[in-house]
């Protein structure tokens, strides 16, 4: 688990004394420190930067910049083709689309259809680019996806995320056969996210017996997966013999998937900013990066002050774990009556004596990039200054959902 420093909150509140709260945070030493965490985990493989975890471009720029990152895993097409004019030339698209208007501009603009590659499990997706390709003749790069849930009892027990149907190697190579036979379309990919392995802690507190239980589920996850992943890889070349990349992993399992040699690749993008999230796993510890105060607006009794918003929760199945964290001063807690709010957030516990009007208290999201949807811009620190501010993405007036 990652404790916090009291040093850290007061450099912090010094770095951004000239600026009012809320405010998001990006400390660069420690985004930077995370990024040599990544690099040393993947063992030589390059890394593929998850932009939804990101959400700015300056920090996209910055670590594509370091050695051992190498292109983009995108969200949506119409943050691809963004991304692909602003001057990233290697962006995969991680989900299959539906934006036809964004098909049409990617076929024809020969240099975003080099640029972005876009994700097919299903030959319907085939037949809806081509209806809108409008006049667009460019050639489309095609990644497609694996599905790589651990089935067991003969398929009645699912773990993983409901994603690609393309579950058995000679199903993704029969869609191989399909891209191949189709005009105006190319394979250059293969993608498997485990998310069972790469998005689970397992090492839950106060939770043993579950940490032991998702030990062994992972376990055996993986040693299922790289099997029928091999064995995908092997039928797919049996049909594009010049097959560029084969991804694969996530944050919390680089250094298991890069031992596969059937990946060339790993993603990752929340191991930059190490969300809470990212807190229960025994296979690394990473530094908390990004960060958002609130300011004290309310001091209702003893033990009890409260900040102005900070209701954000992060997506996914509905529960504690996610809420943001109150982090510093440590030992604030939510009140179970009211959580976080949307507009005032009460925190309890002994430390709230110790706070006054106007000062912070600092949270870390339960997630890494959606925390950039709730701000227009991060402040860069370095020590205890503000370096520089970048806007997010919502700064830049893009939404991309």
């Amino acid at each position: 688990m990652n404790l916090p420093a009291g040093g850290d909150r007061a450099r912090y509140d010094r770095a951004t004394a000239h600026l009012d709260a809320p405010l998001a945070i990006v400390d660069l030493a420690a985004f930077d420190a995370n990024a040599d965490d990544l690099v040393r985990r993947a063992g030589g493989k390059p890394i593929r930067v998850a932009s939804k975890s990101v959400r700015c471009r300056a920090l996209l720029e910055r670590v594509l910049a370091r050695p051992g990152f190498a292109g983009i895993m995108s969200y949506t097409l119409a943050e691809s083709i963004w991304l692909a004019r602003s001057g990233f030339e290697d962006v995969l698209l991680a989900y299959p689309s539906a934006d036809r208007a964004g098909f049409a501009e990617l076929a024809g603009d020969p240099k975003l259809a080099a640029a972005v590659t876009v994700m097919v499990d299903d030959p319907a997706q085939l037949e809806l680019i081509d209806r809108s390709r409008d006049s667009g003749t460019h050639e489309v790069r095609v990644c497609l996806e694996l599905d790589t849930a651990l089935h067991l009892f003969g398929g009645r027990v699912r773990v993983g995320a409901r994603r690609s149907p393309l579950r058995d190697p000679a199903g993704l190579a029969d869609l191989a056969r399909a891209v191949c036979a189709r005009p105006g379309f190319r394979v250059v990919g293969i993608m498997g996210y485990e998310g069972h392995v790469a998005g689970v802690g397992d090492a839950l507190a106060g939770r043993p017996l579950r940490s032991r239980v998702i030990r062994l589920m992972q376990a055996t996850a993986r040693k299922e997966l790289a099997a029928r992943r091999a064995e995908a890889v092997r039928a797919v070349r049996a049909v594009v013999p010049d097959l560029e990349f084969v991804n694969g992993g996530g944050t919390g399992s680089v250094q298991q998937t890069a031992t596969e040699d059937a990946v060339t690749e790993i993603a990752a993008g929340s191991g930059l900013y190490v969300p809470r999230l990212f807190d229960n796993y025994t296979s690394f510890r990473g530094r908390p990066a990004a960060l958002f105060a609130q300011p004290v607006v309310r001091r209702p009794g003893v033990g009890v002050v409260t900040v102005l918003g900070g209701g954000y929760p992060a997506s996914g199945a509905a529960g504690a774990d996610r809420l943001p964290e109150p982090y510093l001063p440590q030992g604030l807690r939510y009140d179970p009556q009211e959580g976080a709010g949307e507009v005032q957030t009460p925190l309890l516990g002994s430390p709230a004596d110790d706070l006054l009007i106007g000062d912070r208290v600092w949270f870390r999201h339960a997630k890494a990039g959606e925390l950039c949807e709730r701000f227009d811009a991060l402040h860069l620190v370095e020590g205890d200054r503000v370096t520089a501010t970048v806007p997010t993405y919502r700064g830049e007036g893009r939404t991309f959902l």
